[in-house]
């Protein structure tokens, strides 16, 4: 017989066949239990009076996380944070979250010119300036309205724009405070420290971001224009003083970036603007352009290596721009020796991003 067959039963013959659940003789048939009784529904009721007192009634609901306290954290606040630290100077970057790493290799450099104490960072998102100052406590700050955390970035884009013209804005805030502010964008490198090089009582100092070499001691004016009708200086690195003439050409740039919109046609970015500004209030600003052999712009730097050679040892802040898109970036810095956080992220004051 197999295992999984069960022997076949002979049914009883009818005349001795009982009912499997008849009763036994002499056994009075068992009745059901009378549950509908005054006690079991008093009992009942008070068991779910007690129930709705110990549960909530309807769905839970996850209860409520207390906001960051870098929500409140002013730019009044943020500015005298970091300016306490530079003898009333603020070194000032703005970064939404796909920079985070190109701000940590930024800061290594700054941390060893002896200067990241003064750092107060821009955050453009929360979660960037909540993940900034856990690492770091109060050297990021948010200017609200946040912009669209999920706008693109890429040059040229409205994203773009609008995330960089915050940037006069913001600068001009700090003016007002009474501080001083060295403004960088994020896709520099410092070889050494730049402040011997604010040389001088002027207003505002830049550097150009034309690639034709200039001789050593080249004049300090501001360029004449070019085939455009303006000068081509670069808004990544601006020093400016709290004077009224650096405030005014602040008030212009800011004046330029709302009559000249980002539109599909002009996919515009903050610097004509800046560069407009500087035109429209020359001799009204004192102005002062820095050395092109200690701030070179990238179009010179990593294109020009006889240049570079002969210029040896005079070089203090690389722009890695004349390239776009942040894979190709993050390659040229690591070509040259300059993506620092490969092998010294534990210099920066976030950590591993």
């Amino acid at each position: 017989m197999s295992l999984h067959q069960r022997p076949h039963q002979k049914p009883a013959a009818a005349g001795n066949a009982l009912p499997i659940s008849s009763p036994s003789a002499g056994t009075a048939p068992s009745r059901p239990l009378p549950l509908l009784t005054l006690p079991y529904l008093f009992s009942l009721l008070a068991l779910l009076l007690f129930a709705a007192l110990l549960l909530p009634w309807g769905p839970t609901r996850p209860s409520s996380v207390p906001a960051s306290p870098w929500r409140a954290y002013t730019l009044q606040e943020a500015a005298a944070f970091a300016a306490a630290a530079g003898n009333g100077t603020v070194l000032l970057a703005a970064v939404s979250g796909p920079y985070l790493p190109f701000l940590s290799n930024w800061l290594i450099s700054v941390r060893r010119a002896g200067r990241a104490d003064q750092v107060l960072v821009i955050a453009e998102d929360y979660e960037t300036l909540d993940r900034i100052n856990a690492a770091w406590p109060g050297h990021a700050v948010l200017v609200p309205p946040a912009p669209d955390a999920q706008a693109e970035h890429k040059f040229g884009s409205q994203g773009f724009f609008n995330f960089t013209s915050r940037r006069p804005r913001h600068l001009l805030q700090i003016l007002e405070l009474g501080y001083s502010v060295m403004y960088n964008d994020v896709d520099m490198v410092w070889l050494a420290d730049p402040f011997p090089y604010i040389v001088g009582d002027h207003d505002v100092y830049f550097m150009d971001d034309m690639t034709p070499v200039k001789p050593l001691g080249h004049p300090h004016e501001l360029p004449p224009p070019g085939k455009k009708g303006r000068t081509y200086i670069c808004s990544c690195m601006i020093f400016l003083r709290p004077t009224e003439g650096a405030k005014l050409l602040l008030r212009k740039w800011i004046e330029e970036l709302k009559e000249q919109p980002w539109s599909k046609q002009r996919k515009s970015n903050d610097q004509p603007g800046f560069n407009w500004a500087l035109n429209k209030t020359a001799g009204q600003v004192d102005v002062y352009l820095l050395p092109q052999s200690a701030f070179p712009t990238g179009g010179l730097y990593f294109k020009n290596k006889t240049w570079v050679k002969e210029r040896k040892g005079k070089h203090v802040i690389i722009h890695n721009n004349y390239i776009t898109g942040f894979e190709k970036k993050i390659k040229r810095f690591r070509d040259h020796g300059l993506w620092l956080v490969d092998e010294h992220s534990d210099e920066s004051p976030l950590g591993r991003i």
